[in-house]
């Protein structure tokens, strides 16, 4: 049954901590849901307190998300939703998950929880069509948005991020029968001392699948590694086989005016797959410094051919391997 609820968070004094509600999650377990809701907002100038600091140090195997600890907040099969001034602090896993929801917009909407926390993506979005996120600033350990299978229509419009793993769509093929990922804009935006920038990950050896029309402009970089990049060769922890190109089709890709400072030499890393080359990819006025001591600025290429224009430093794709 869809529901109207209007949520103003300012319980126990605007902190709402996990603590209140106890601490026995199941495994896989949440702490607050919002599921099958029609007209939601949540404002208030609160905090979801997740209580994080205790969980961090857990070791996990490379094969799971520490399921046994809880995501802050989740938003399932929500339909135009608001969500407003409003913290979530030190979350044990995700802060913000959102699946399957339509039209909800987060604004001013913060992310606050160290660097050396683990598995703490600021907001993932999966199965979900026309997410906004807007003037918000996400700080965490993990990615700082981070976008799933079957997602459409999002939009991140003066988002600043850092420290974490950076903006990133994906990583894609891991499972059978995911759904295409379609218009993502990423406009307006801010990173800072994050391991990476803009970021489209997809495993080799993956599953088919396709993601196109995504859109990254006007995006400002200080101290970031890998600033521009597209990884179909995702393999953390080794535990893949890199030889057996992605299957993931990526298509339709810009990045246009990105601008600042690079903590690595290779600023602009298109690795696409040798198996499904990217098609209409451009890169256009393209400004990022290095000043570190591992040598030039540099870019590279792979089955990958770019519309380049405009401004480049470095001069994009400078050792292209051609597309099979």
């Amino acid at each position: 049954m869809w529901r109207f609820l209007h949520l103003l968070l300012g319980l126990f004094g605007g902190h709402v901590m996990s603590e209140y509600f106890g601490s026995g999650f199941k495994p896989g377990d949440t702490w607050i849901s919002f599921e099958h809701v029609e007209f939601l907002t949540v404002s208030g100038y609160g905090d979801f307190d997740g209580q994080g600091k205790s969980a961090w140090g857990q070791k996990c195997g490379t094969s799971e998300y520490c399921k046994n600890l809880p995501i802050n907040v989740r938003f399932d099969f929500v339909t135009n939703a608001l969500v407003q001034d409003v913290t979530t602090l030190d979350s044990k896993q995700f802060h913000v998950n959102v699946l399957g929801c339509k039209n909800i917009t987060f604004n001013n909407f913060k992310v606050i929880a160290p660097g050396t926390s683990i598995h703490t993506d600021g907001i993932h979005n999966g199965r979900s069509t026309d997410v906004k996120i807007l003037n918000s600033n996400i700080q965490t350990g993990d990615d700082c948005v981070s976008i799933g299978d079957d997602s459409k229509q999002i939009t991140l419009t003066q988002v600043t991020c850092g420290s974490g793993h950076g903006i990133s769509i994906g990583s894609l093929g891991k499972y059978p029968n995911e759904e295409p990922v379609e218009d993502i804009f990423v406009t307006g935006c801010t990173l800072k001392n994050t391991q990476n920038g803009v970021r489209i990950k997809t495993w080799p050896k993956s599953n088919p699948g396709t993601a196109s029309d995504m859109h990254f402009e006007d995006i400002s970089m200080e101290n970031v590694g890998n600033p521009v990049l597209i990884d179909q060769e995702y393999c953390p922890w080794n535990a893949c086989n890199i030889k057996v190109p992605s299957k993931v089709k990526l298509s339709n890709i810009i990045f246009k005016k990105i601008r600042g400072t690079t903590s690595t030499p290779l600023a602009v890393c298109l690795v696409c797959s040798q198996g499904f080359p990217c098609e209409n990819v451009v890169v256009q006025d393209i400004d990022l410094k290095y000043s570190g001591s591992e040598g030039p600025v540099t870019s590279q290429c792979k089955n990958v051919k770019p519309t380049v224009s405009g401004t480049h430093n470095p001069t994009a794709c400078l050792n292209a391997t051609a597309a099979h």
